[in-house]
């Protein structure tokens, strides 16, 4: 496997995976920016892993000890999200029945994330401005400032400058916001990190399931060839369901929906090599299938025929029956099975409709 690039973190709980060009410039910028105190507008489109760059800046930085408040400007509610970032005082509104601390003020001497800043309203985007010249909060209802020592990060998949001249965006803030700019790419555009962040969250539902799931390399095609509109975090979600739900202990195309299939023809699933005496003989596409289909080669530990070859064979039975709308009758037809001898295979390996 190719080496994993990760920005050193001061906790194992996460890593950030990549050696692309792109992600390499990334994490370049991440190195430089993390020891200052400059503001930091991570740009990107949802799901690229902005919050995760944002707790590397603040990781690695001399704030590394403490807090990180991180608040999704487009999740609350609008006219929740002042109360959520100044506080309030005792009886300043209906229901106020203590004072709370806002999360401006929690992240004191710390770091605080406005993901999606382009959802804040502008009214807020004014008492923010203020924020980050005076460096003081004013709590709802109370009649003193209370000075805050943050660094502010701020995330967007917006873009700013068109909300500027929409008049939904300040202009002098994006100017306070926008000092230390960084964009992800979106995972079509670094695909070489594809199989890396593939084989790692594999590692990662693996471990969690108690599985030992591997992946073909015609899977990993298929993947790399798909245009993820969802980015990295719609990866770690759909390596977690192949996880869980595929069939057998290597994940095939066959396991794949066509949601990312797409249009790539099920005849290069696995493709043969290119040699003309082995086309269309059906021995040697069936043994070419199972080297591909499950990486057969002996290891010195030896392996389980046995189980290797009835996880094909209810690959085949599956894709038999999908083929036929589950019905058996052509489904035996199509395999060449007498129907009784379909039923008890279908028995056997535990094969029901699923609908």
């Amino acid at each position: 496997m190719l080496p994993v690039m990760k920005i050193k973190l001061d906790t194992d709980s996460f890593s950030i995976i990549g050696e692309s060009p792109q992600i390499r410039e990334v994490f370049d910028i991440v190195g430089r920016a993390a020891g200052s105190q400059s503001t930091v507008m991570i740009y990107g489109e949802s799901g690229t892993g902005k919050e995760l760059i944002a707790r590397a800046l603040h990781l690695n930085s001399p704030r590394k000890s403490k807090p990180f408040v991180a608040v999704n400007c487009a999740a609350i509610p609008h006219d929740l999200l002042e109360s959520e970032l100044f506080g309030y005082e005792k009886g300043a509104f209906t229901g106020a029945v203590n004072a709370r601390m806002g999360r401006i003020e929690l992240a004191n001497q710390g770091t605080i994330f406005f993901d999606e800043i382009g959802d804040m309203p502008p009214a807020l985007q004014v008492k923010l401005l203020r924020v980050l010249a005076e460096r003081e909060i004013d709590r709802i209802g109370s009649v003193k400032s209370t000075p805050v020592d943050i660094r502010v990060i701020t995330a967007t998949h917006r873009n700013l400058e068109t909300a500027i001249e929409e008049g939904r965006f300040r202009e002098d803030l994006y100017y306070r916001l926008n000092i230390i700019p960084l964009t992800l790419p979106p995972l079509r555009d670094r695909k070489t990190d594809i199989p890396l962040l593939v084989n790692y969250f594999l590692t990662q539902f693996n471990n969690g399931t108690g599985s030992s799931k591997t992946i073909s390399d015609e899977a990993i095609n298929v993947l790399v060839n798909y245009s993820w509109p969802g980015n990295i975090r719609e990866l770690a979600n759909f390596v977690e369901r192949m996880v869980v739900l595929s069939i057998g202990s290597t994940i095939t195309p066959r396991d794949l929906p066509d949601k990312v299939l797409g249009e790539v023809p099920r005849e290069k699933w696995a493709p043969l090599a290119n040699d003309s005496e082995s086309e269309g003989n059906p021995a040697q596409i069936l043994q070419q299938s199972l080297k591909q289909s499950f990486h057969v080669g002996i290891p010195d530990e030896g392996i389980n025929l046995k189980k290797l070859v009835e996880g094909f064979e209810k690959e085949l039975l599956i894709e038999a029956l999908e083929k036929t709308g589950w019905v058996k009758n052509k489904a035996a037809t199509l395999l060449s099975l007498n129907r009784t001898t379909l039923v008890e295979k279908l028995k056997k390996l535990k094969i029901t409709n699923p609908s």
